[in-house]
């Protein structure tokens, strides 16, 4: 994946392309979809209750792209590369989610019933009884919309610290990240 993606960071800069924003992958073991699939052993969860094993997945894909895009700086002199930590920006907002004003940091706003998390706007039977898996009524306490999809409030938090350059490389805003430098 990190081959195809530098090829296609090299053909846009072969046809001009100078200013590039390379985001990397989130905390795949805090997703309730994987957390809720199946009952994790206690030794595969870390201390916020996300899978360890999935984590530790996205943290070498991450570790290999960051690698590819150091590579490409190398490479590619006259290109603006940024790297953006989603892992770290996500896996923060998880770990202080209460700090943050989120309520359970694992849980769904929408498709759960108790504590039984199913798919969002599909029908399922909890304890006998057909429920929808509807919205919960204060979505912006949680950071899962639904299995898999951060909430906006969440997505809000996530993307004022990416365009604030707070877990980028080099840290620098959007705005410092866009502007072309002066030898362009």
């Amino acid at each position: 994946m990190t081959s195809q993606l530098a090829w296609t960071i090299e053909q846009l800069y072969q046809q001009g392309g100078r200013i590039f924003w390379i985001h990397n992958t989130g905390p795949l073991g805090c997703l309730p979809l994987c957390v809720g699939h199946k009952q994790p052993e206690p030794s595969d969860l870390d201390q916020n209750g996300c899978l360890k094993p999935y984590n530790e997945v996205a943290q070498e894909f991450n570790r290999q792209l960051k690698e590819r895009v150091l590579n490409l700086r190398a490479q590619l002199s006259d290109a603006v590369l940024t790297y953006v930590d989603l892992y770290t920006a996500k896996y923060t907002l998880i770990s202080e989610a209460e700090k943050y004003g989120f309520s359970d940091p694992l849980a769904q706003c929408c498709g759960s019933y108790g504590d039984s998390p199913f798919h969002c706007g599909r029908n399922t039977t909890v304890n006998g009884t057909e429920v929808i898996g509807g919205s919960c009524s204060n979505p912006s306490q949680y950071i899962s919309w639904d299995s898999v999809h951060y909430s906006d409030a969440a997505n809000q938090w996530v993307a004022q610290r990416i365009m604030d350059g707070s877990f980028s490389d080099p840290p620098v805003s959007i705005t410092e990240a866009c502007r072309k430098p002066p030898h362009f």
